[in-house]
Formats: C-alpha cells, structure tokens, sequence
C-alpha cells in the first residue's frame, strides 16, 4: 500500500475487527456506520474516514456487509496468514502468553517457549515445554519464526533481540521495560504494563468533566 496511514486509524483497526466479530456472534449481517458508531463510541464520520483509507466498503443506503468488512479489515491486519511466535522467558508473564488461547484463534501460533532457569527447562507449560535458551539459535534456524515475544528482565531482552534480528526475526513483541535498539527494518511492539497503570492512575487522579 503506497498511501501511509496515520498510527491513530491502525490502532483503531483492531477494535473494528472485534467489534465486527461480535456483531457476526449475535448473527447481524449489516450495520450502518452510525450503529457502529453507538457500539464503539467513535464518530460515525470518523468511521468512514479511517474506512475510506482503504477504500470505503460500504454502499449508499444500505450500511456494511458486517461478514466482508470484517474480512477485509482482517486481511489489512494480516490475519489471512498464520504467524509463528516464540516467547523468550517463562515466567509468569510468558506463561500467561503461552497458555492464551485466544492468539490460536487469530492465526498467532505460539511453538515454543524459553528460558535460561533450569527448573523450568523441560518442563510443560500448556503444550508447549519449555526449551533452553542456548537451543533458541538452532530452533530459529530449523524453524520458521516470525515473532518474538519478549518476556525478559530489561538488562537481557535488547541482547536476545539483536540476537534475533541477527538470526532472522525482525518483528518483536516487547513486553520489557526498555527500549530495543534494533536496525530500523525491524519491527517492534512496545508493550509497557507500568506505563498502561500510569496513564490509568492519571486518568483517576484527573477526571474529566462531563
């Protein structure tokens, strides 16, 4: 796609795509953007123009085929293929992403997990066992990768990550409380649970006025 997309619509793709599954779950096959907009709490306007960056969707008087436009905004994510994940660290965190049933359901498909512990080495952690981390350059090479979920201590994940991107994973999933410094090919989502409390603890010291 040669137009760029402003970082706010992207993020708002996502809610599309659940909002629209649960519409297909109650088994309504159309909404009009102005019903959409009721349910999701944006404007119907701003519906449409986020829509109409890939190209609109919806027909003159009769709203959106519920089914296409989620299919459609599924394939915008990516969620027509399969991705293999692998998560470094098993943890509590790693452990809770491992046993998640829910990324199967979107085509995130988690093959193996982690760890530098040798208590946890061998162990089972859902269906998964967990492998030693000096296994993971041999793994990558026989497997294909094309995420890493990065459930580590800060001081190690940055490592791992060059590591990574070194064997050939370039998208990351970054669950730890730093930055990665990371060729610019790379492709990272920044996951900050403090900051996510932070901003949360903001909003009830601030409320707005309604």
């Amino acid at each position: 796609m040669d137009k760029k997309i402003s970082s706010a619509v992207i993020k708002r793709l996502p809610r599309y795509y659940r909002y629209l599954s649960e519409l297909l779950d109650q088994e309504i096959d159309r909404i009009s953007s102005q019903e959409l907009s009721k349910q999701m709490n944006v404007t119907a306007s701003q519906i449409r123009q986020d829509l109409n960056n890939f190209g609109g969707f919806g027909q003159q008087g009769y709203g959106y085929n519920v089914e296409i436009l989620k299919g459609e905004i599924g394939k915008i994510l990516g969620l027509d293929r399969q991705y293999q994940v692998i998560i470094l660290g098993a943890g509590n965190l790693g452990q809770a992403l491992a046993n998640y049933v829910g990324f199967e359901r979107r085509g995130f498909i988690v093959s193996a997990i982690f760890d530098i512990d040798k208590k946890k080495i061998g162990q089972p952690v859902g269906n998964l066992k967990v492998y030693d981390m000096a296994e993971l350059p041999q793994y990558v090479e026989e497997n294909s990768v094309d995420i890493a979920a990065l459930t580590l201590p800060k001081a190690k994940a940055p490592e791992v990550a060059k590591e990574l991107d070194k064997m050939g994973v370039h998208a990351f999933w970054n669950f730890a409380a730093t930055d990665l410094d990371l060729p610019s090919e790379a492709v990272v989502e920044n996951v900050h649970l403090a900051e996510s409390l932070m901003r949360l603890s903001y909003n009830i010291a601030n409320p707005v006025k309604k």
